[in-house]
């Protein structure tokens, strides 16, 4: 075999190995200062073969509830005495994959020719790290209320619905609904309670946000060519993959008690 032929069928035995519980496998052909920044901490990465040994129990005991690690792709480049491996896996539980299907586990390996065998002397595992920054998130926040502008002077009722989560619940100035289709319907009356252009927008907003919820709230305005009101509204939202959903609202005017 070709020195990329070697290393391969080294990291596909060992990826079997991993998946099978196999520790002896896992272990093999690993150098005795292997250093491994893992998922988990310490941030200082795994360093030695005891200590690399001693990180597996509790994984196998994971993938016994279910959990799969298999290879998806991998690339070998490899010279005479040093080669390098980049990889994706499916590493997860079936309810992980349902909420995050191309969630992958992302594996760097480094590895060495000592007395004519290849032997891992680095290993890098990682998961992309999905928080959105707040800046990025505030910004998309922003375009879906300004597509609801949009649909709202369209008189586009689907385009409405875009970004609205099946178990939203909406405190209306008239009541309270929950799902998706109680809140469309509400939309639908709106539209229709005036043939008149009419338009929907925000003023005073101020939106916050940190991983997969964010929170926006500010006055809307809503305005016909023959009436026009302002309310105070509170609107959360939750990312879901790249999407963001809007799960409450709540609109009211202040009492004139």
């Amino acid at each position: 075999m070709t020195n990329e032929q070697e290393v391969r069928t080294l990291i596909e035995n060992w990826v079997t190995a991993v998946h099978t519980g196999d520790l002896d496998t896992v272990l093999a052909d690993h150098a005795p200062d292997i250093v491994m920044f893992d998922v988990p901490p310490p941030y200082e990465g795994v360093r030695g073969v005891d200590a690399y040994r001693d990180t597996w129990p509790g994984f196998f005991e994971w993938q016994r509830s279910g959990a799969s690690f298999e290879l998806e792709s991998l690339d070998v480049t490899a010279g005479s005495d040093a080669a390098f491996a980049f990889a994706l896996l499916r590493c997860g539980t079936p309810d992980e994959f349902a909420a995050k299907p191309a969630q992958r586990l992302r594996l760097t390996i480094g590895l060495r020719r000592v007395d004519g065998r290849w032997t891992v002397t680095h290993e890098h595992h990682s998961f992309p790290h999905d928080d959105v920054p707040a800046a990025v998130a505030s910004a998309d926040i922003q375009d879906l209320l300004t597509h609801w502008t949009d649909r709202t002077a369209a008189r586009d009722l689907d385009g409405l619905m875009e970004g609205i989560a099946e178990d939203v619940v909406s405190y209306e100035l008239d009541g309270e609904y929950t799902g998706k289709p109680a809140v469309r319907e509400v939309c639908k009356s709106g539209l229709e309670a005036t043939t008149d252009p009419i338009s929907f927008t925000i003023t005073d907003l101020t939106i916050t946000a940190s991983g997969d919820l964010a929170i926006a709230w500010g006055i809307d305005h809503v305005k016909s060519t023959t009436t026009e009101d302002r309310s105070r509204s509170t609107r959360v939202f939750r990312r879901s993959n790249t999407t963001w959903h809007l799960i409450h609202q709540h609109v009211s005017h202040p009492s004139k008690s």
